[in-house]
């Protein structure tokens, strides 16, 4: 009786030992799936802006977002490019659209807008303060997100100090917010007849190359 006693705990024990390895590597196939989901979910760029990132009077596929996918693809980088330009966007109509358009999970989000506030001399604290609520939201979204803002500079007639004003606006939140900043989202193509349409505003096909190579520029150290 004795050894049978013995017998049967041994076996008990291991069948125990024998359970616990089971479980233990199912859950190490587990978390081994789970990580490969996450590493091998597309990743998105985000480009929120104006008619600049929409492209207005060119076909979608000629507007710089659309250029930075054909980039990614050549280099067989798994991004996904989402073009959310909205001509006539100002800072505050894009704080309005901006849950609609977080709906979807965003890894890098370029913020493109306050062109249309300075052409219409929007007093600088609202612009300043509606790219600022636009920051926290998408951090809020998601806390891990990369944001690159693009900067922009409006001809004077606003007067010196309004123009000055208001290119400053960006350095000075990409520092606040420890983003990435694209100095100046048209920089070779604003004042330049042959990169722009008729309207001397939105860049011709060649513009928006110049505009992709701008935001290229930083964006690919964040990828």
């Amino acid at each position: 009786m004795l050894k049978f006693c013995y017998l049967c705990l041994v076996v008990f024990f291991i069948s125990c030992a024998n359970e616990t390895k089971k479980k233990e590597e199912s859950n190490h196939e587990n978390a081994v799936e789970s990580v490969t989901e996450v590493e091998n979910r597309q990743k998105t760029i985000l480009f929120f802006g104006n008619s600049l990132t929409a492209g207005m009077g060119l076909e979608i596929e000629e507007a710089f977002p659309a250029l930075i996918q054909k980039k990614l693809d050549s280099m067989s980088v798994d991004f996904k490019v989402i073009n959310a330009g909205l001509s006539g966007e100002t800072t505050a109509s894009g704080k309005n659209r901006l849950s609609w358009v977080l709906k979807q999970k965003v890894d890098i989000f370029v913020l493109e807008l306050g062109a249309n506030d300075g052409l219409r001399g929007i007093e600088l604290n609202e612009t300043r303060n509606n790219l600022q609520t636009i920051i926290d939201k998408v951090r809020e979204h998601n806390p891990e997100v990369k944001i690159l803002l693009t900067g922009m500079q409006i001809p004077p007639n606003m007067g010196q100090d309004y123009t000055h004003d208001f290119k400053m606006i960006f350095p000075d939140l990409a520092k606040k917010n420890e983003i990435r900043l694209v100095p100046f989202l048209l920089e070779d193509v604003a004042g330049i007849p042959e990169m722009n349409q008729a309207d001397g505003i939105h860049p011709t096909a060649e513009g928006q190359a110049i505009l992709a190579d701008n935001v290229w520029e930083v964006l690919q150290t964040m990828i």
